[in-house]
């Protein structure tokens, strides 16, 4: 099989059919949705649209990308399971505002920090956010604390309050994953820190895709600093694209056998209309050091955004309009 699935190489001529799209706003906030899942009076219905786009995919790893209310712009590399490290933690929120629904500006239900959580927050070896044993947390504050600096004491702590532990948790996140049609992808834990947590780019597009239907996690990954309950100190978000080139979240992860690994949402403004532009870019310089492959991660993504972007509004121009 080629190492490509879909492309041929790095960089191939694209040929997409265009669905009805639907602009929902509302809170500041939007979301285009594909097909004729939402109809309405005010759908834009585009009919079809023969559109060449020269993308510069990486040249390791995988990646994959789309245009909601339009369709695939390709997937690149094999598309084999690897680790994704801390772009579980997507999953996890995922899991947890199914079954805890918090509308937009909310705060979501109270959770009270247990120790172990508190201790973990001193962990040398893995990504923490600092948290206070017996403080109450809203959800929106604990979440916050997981995506944002990507806090995997934060994540347990919520696989604990949630489900009671991190099997029974991972059990919902894969049950999540199937009814998504994730069928490349394998969860046992709620951070990702667990290299047996495996998926594939063109899976975690799918999570990306239902995940950012919810206002309340758009506005979270969206987030660049919070300032962490009870210690006073500031967190950033670790996704160093957001603000830049019209990115608004999504989440980082790396590790020595994962690599860089970025699922990213960018906006792009076509006539007048905002289009949601969502990408997965997997196992960059996989097996080197997080620091290397996150870098890698990051200037892979830059490069697919900023190309996509530049792209879209001609593309979108030259469509032939259904009468």
């Amino acid at each position: 099989m080629s190492a490509t699935r879909c492309l041929s190489g790095s960089r191939r001529s694209l040929a997409l059919s265009l669905s009805a799209a639907v602009l929902v706003t509302g809170a500041g906030t939007w979301y285009a949705f594909g097909g004729d899942e939402h109809p309405g009076p005010k759908a834009a219905f585009l009919t079809s649209l023969a559109m060449s786009m020269d993308l510069p995919w990486p040249t390791e790893g995988q990646a994959s990308a789309e245009v909601e209310g339009i369709g695939s712009l390709g997937t690149k590399g094999e598309q084999t399971p690897v680790p994704i490290a801390s772009v579980t933690k997507v999953m996890t929120a995922y899991v947890i505002l199914a079954g805890h629904p918090m509308p937009g500006d909310a705060p979501g239900a109270k959770v009270i920090a247990d120790q172990q959580a508190a201790d973990e927050s001193y962990s040398s070896v893995e990504s923490t956010a600092p948290v206070v044993a017996g403080r109450e947390y809203t959800q929106r504050q604990l979440l916050e604390l997981m995506m944002l600096p990507s806090g995997n004491n934060v994540a347990r702590l919520l696989a604990r309050w949630d489900a009671g532990g991190q099997e029974e948790f991972a059990q919902k996140m894969n049950k999540a994953a199937a009814a998504l049609g994730m069928d490349r992808t394998t969860y046992t834990g709620a951070s990702g820190i667990e290299s047996n947590t495996t998926s594939t780019a063109a899976d975690q597009l799918k999570l990306a895709r239902a995940v950012m239907k919810n206002e309340a996690f758009r506005q979270i990954v969206a987030t660049p600093a919070v300032t962490a309950p009870g210690v006073g100190v500031q967190i950033h978000n670790s996704n160093k694209l957001l603000g830049q080139d019209g990115v608004i979240g999504l989440k980082t992860g790396s590790s020595t056998p994962a690599g860089g690994n970025l699922m990213w949402a960018a906006t792009q403004e076509v006539a007048g209309v905002p289009r949601l532009i969502l990408g997965v870019v997997l196992h960059q310089r996989a097996d080197t050091n997080p620091t290397a492959g996150m870098a890698a991660a990051f200037d892979s993504s830059r490069t697919l955004i900023t190309a996509i972007r530049a792209a879209l509004p001609q593309a979108l121009a030259a469509q032939t309009p259904q009468t």
